[in-house]
């Protein structure tokens, strides 16, 4: 609904739910996009966070140990979700199983509710008048939170939060998201030299 507001048409809809199945990135490409980004800038950004489902893939492909030619698919399903219940499983049958069980549901039940959304936001017209572009940062903020266990992770996440909202008025839509990801390695450079002096 959130990307049918945005002014994505319901085919474009559906085809972004199938071919970024991660949810944080295509909230960043349809946020961007509806704050008239540029659209190379606003997949850039979805690119990045989109990222570490390729730290996921280098765990997961030792444990599932997939033939090559099943790869390039179950990549597809390398999302947070799907590595957490095949790490959290005992054998590679049991990872297989899970990993297979968890990505198929998923990836079924996000496009079917991505299509209901669409057709959804067809019918109630005009989305800007309920409000409905604050459903996209709401979601991934909620899903976000949970997540930020120690203060270095919480550290990052409230720099991202002061340069993506501080550069909002004077940069291009999309950048300032591309510049939140400074964040990282900013706390961590800070962390190191404060550890460095007390020795």
């Amino acid at each position: 609904m959130t990307s049918a507001g945005s002014g994505l048409t319901l085919l474009q809809t559906c085809a972004l739910s199938l071919l970024v199945f991660t949810g944080a990135s295509q909230f960043a490409l349809v946020g961007a996009l509806a704050a008239g980004g540029n659209p190379l800038t606003a997949a850039a950004g979805a690119f990045f966070l989109g990222v570490r489902n390729a730290f996921y893939g280098l765990r997961l492909s030792q444990l599932l140990a997939l033939p090559r030619a099943v790869r390039p698919f179950a990549a597809q399903w390398v999302i947070d979700e799907t590595a957490a219940v095949a790490l959290a499983q005992p054998t590679r049958r049991s990872v297989r199983i899970g990993f297979a069980v968890t990505g198929l549901s998923l990836y079924v039940l996000w496009n079917l509710t991505t299509l209901l959304g669409a057709l959804g936001a067809e019918a109630i017209g005009d989305t800007d008048a309920w409000g409905l572009d604050a459903a996209g940062p709401a979601v991934f903020l909620a899903l976000l939170a949970p997540m930020l266990t120690t203060a270095t992770e919480r550290a990052v996440a409230g720099l991202a939060v002061l340069l993506g909202l501080g550069l909002l008025p004077v940069l291009p839509a999309g950048v300032p998201v591309l510049a939140a990801a400074l964040a990282a390695p900013l706390v961590l450079w800070v962390q190191g030299r404060r550890q460095g002096d007390e020795r």
